[in-house]
């Protein structure tokens, strides 16, 4: 998973960009483009980073569109390093959703 906005989803990935990128967002899919789901991906070191952009996002910035957490699921994906080694990294999607 590479960090990216796909701009014909409802998808938002997480990675090491400025933190409010992913926070506006997630914001502007709600308010911009009308979705009545948004779903924030994120893998190994960038889980925490999710958990606080859903927060943020619900809390600061959509409590007038009145969004929830409908759903979360966590598991493991298996990708090849740069080394050419075979690992596990934690993931994670959070999807958030207009009440």
């Amino acid at each position: 998973m590479t960090e990216s906005i796909d701009k014909d989803s409802n998808v938002v990935y997480i990675g090491d960009k400025p933190f409010m990128n992913y926070v506006t967002s997630v914001v502007m899919q709600f308010v911009t483009k009308k979705r009545d789901e948004v779903v924030i991906k994120a893998r190994g070191r960038f889980i925490t980073r999710a958990v606080d952009v859903a927060e943020t996002a619900k809390i600061r910035f959509l409590n007038n569109v009145k969004v929830k957490v409908s759903n979360v699921e966590i598991g493991s994906e298996e990708f090849e390093n740069k080394e050419g080694k075979k690992v596990n990294v934690s993931i994670i999607e959070i999807t958030l959703k207009k009440e």
